[in-house]
């Protein structure tokens, strides 16, 4: 009777916990991709290369990996609720820096402060878990996860105050409902009480210790890989579907979130499959839809001449815009099956830890994605064919999904010679 009861108070807390925190991290995933669409208008004001708009767009990257696990340990220590509501404080101290700047050395210092979108993730993560029981977490974490949808709000924003206004709405916008959110944490949920925060003097060694442990590291980096992709095409898809197709940008934007919105609901479906088929299945079967998609975006706008018999023919070749889109939305839906499936087994072999290994978890994603910006933004500059960076991720998930495969055979093979059925 007693563990009925104690189930029921944990669904009625997390009726309460789940949705502020998704909408938390929905807003934060919004602040974090401004860039991806307001950087297009300031590249054109600034007259920034191609190297320079890399940057802007990856700087929060890099400030997101580098503020994950801080917030993870200060999670750990001090209670998730504070975390979170102090990195809200400084996304909102970032949207009013927003409008006080004009300059690009200004644009990067807001970009850096963007992190605090990271270190709203590694704390609410932990937030929702402490509120979550075994059976259901991998679907809870999914949820969680699909918060990233909030990325594709700017995508739609932007557009809409730049035609109606000017794009410096958006800030304005944002900067209200993330003190509404602020207030909402604070009149709805409680202050952790102190027994639930334990204070662990070895946190970092016991971290260490614990990634070594079971498949902990290898599902970290398969997530941090195709994780760190989702972070970067997000960002990066607008600016390539606009120039690629000749769009406008707003149609662009608009298209690109065709890859977000599926790619982040998706994490619950990855999250529910693998709580009843198991991780390792959803992962395999998952990175081999990534590669069928990778594949064929991959091969560039081209002309082929052949010389028959009595003449050159020639033959062109162009991916249809339709058929560009479906498999953007297939592959964000691959991956998002992905980074599901693969937080699930890292977060359940950890969730006493849950706020480490969460931060983990965005460290690896957001340092894959900061190389990877960069690298898009050098392949545009110095190769000249945008697709190339799709035969890039093709090579990188071909080798992650080579490298899984190997290791769940070998392990196979380990319990068939020690006799475990």
């Amino acid at each position: 009777m007693q563990s009925l009861a104690d189930d029921d108070d944990k669904l009625a807390s997390l009726a309460v916990v789940l949705p502020l925190a998704v909408i938390g991290f929905v807003i934060a995933a919004g602040c974090w991709t401004l860039f991806a669409v307001a950087g297009v208008h300031m590249r054109e004001g600034l007259e920034l290369n191609s190297i320079q708009f890399g940057l802007l767009l990856s700087v929060p990257m890099l400030s997101s990996a580098l503020m994950a696990m801080p917030a993870g340990l200060a999670a750990h220590r001090y209670g998730a609720r504070r975390v979170m509501l102090w990195c809200l404080v400084g996304l909102a101290l970032c949207m009013a820096l927003l409008l006080a700047t004009s300059s690009y050395y200004g644009y990067l210092v807001v970009a850096t402060g963007l992190g605090f979108a990271g270190g709203f993730y590694s704390a609410g993560l932990q937030f929702v878990i402490a509120h979550c029981d075994r059976r259901h977490l991998g679907l809870v974490l999914g949820i969680f996860g699909a918060g990233v949808t909030g990325a594709g709000i700017s995508y739609f924003l932007v557009p809409v105050f730049h035609e109606a206004f000017s794009w410096q709405g958006v800030p304005i916008a944002y900067l209200i409902v993330l003190l509404l959110l602020i207030a909402l944490l604070l009149l709805l949920t409680s202050p952790e009480p102190r027994s639930a925060q334990p204070v662990h003097e070895t946190s970092r060694l016991r971290f260490y210790c614990l990634l070594k442990q079971g498949h902990t590291l290898q599902m970290a980096l398969h997530f941090g890989l195709v994780a760190g992709s989702f972070f970067a095409l997000a960002v990066w898809l607008p600016d390539f579907l606009s120039s690629q197709f000749e769009l406008q940008l707003e149609t662009g934007a608009g298209m690109a979130q065709w890859f977000i919105l599926p790619g982040a609901i998706a994490q619950v479906a990855g999250g529910w499959l693998s709580d009843r088929i198991g991780s390792g299945r959803v992962t395999k079967w998952a990175l081999a839809l990534c590669l069928v998609a990778l594949f064929v975006l991959s091969y560039p706008p081209m002309t082929m001449l052949i010389r028959g018999i009595d003449s050159v023919i020639v033959v062109n070749f162009a991916l249809p815009l339709v058929l560009a889109v479906a498999l953007v939305v297939v592959l964000g839906v691959a991956m998002g099956c992905v980074m599901g499936s693969t937080q699930r087994s890292v977060i359940l072999e950890n969730r006493t830890d849950a706020a480490l290994f969460a931060g983990f978890l965005l460290v690896v994603a957001c340092s894959v994605a900061f190389v990877l910006s960069l690298l898009f933004g050098a392949i545009n500059q110095w190769v000249g064919v945008r697709t190339a960076v799709f035969m890039v991720l093709f090579g990188l998930f071909g080798g992650s999904l080579l490298l899984f495969v190997w290791r769940t055979r070998g392990e196979e093979v380990s319990q068939r010679c020690a006799g475990v059925p």
